[in-house]
């Protein structure tokens, strides 16, 4: 076992997990955050992206034991976020949304498109989500609804 220190949606946490322990595997069955889905367990899905220090990151890759010292955010810490609420209320308006089973990770990863000014185009927008796979929607409404989030942040001045 080893023994972490991190920071989980503004709360502190120190516990022992097992080297081989993967951080969706930490916030899934430890902390019950069930947005973080678990698709492919390579990496490639984009399911279970949540926010390392800030950045997107593949849970499923991640070695909890490699979270020591870190601030791990999950769709269930980004509850009051602007560029979320947003993001939540455009993918209701244009339907973005049929299985679900993509939306944490495809909302983390808009999210983070918004903020680092990523979201102007079309052509942005698709290449900012090629890691992150929906087998429903055909993405042309995801990439309108992101494209609105935008829009909104920009007019909000929430984007900073």
């Amino acid at each position: 076992m080893t023994a972490i220190r991190f920071r989980l949606n503004d709360a502190d946490f120190a516990e022992d997990v097992a080297p081989r322990l993967s951080l969706a595997d930490l916030l899934r069955e430890r902390h019950n955050l069930t947005a973080t889905h678990l698709g492919c367990e390579h990496g490639v899905c984009g399911a279970c992206t949540v926010l390392v220090d800030g950045m997107p990151a593949r849970a499923c890759l991640m070695l909890a034991a490699a979270c020591d010292d870190r601030q791990i955010h999950s769709l269930e810490g980004l509850r009051d976020d602007p560029v979320i609420a947003a993001l939540r209320d455009s993918f209701h308006r244009r339907h973005a949304v049929q299985c679900g089973f993509c939306t944490p990770g495809m909302l983390i990863s808009a999210r983070d498109l918004i903020q680092r000014g990523r979201a102007g185009s079309e052509a942005e927008i698709r290449a900012g989500l090629a890691g992150n796979l929906c087998r429903c929607t055909g993405y042309t409404n995801i990439v309108s609804a992101i494209a609105e989030a935008a829009q909104t942040v920009a007019a909000q001045g929430k984007a900073a």
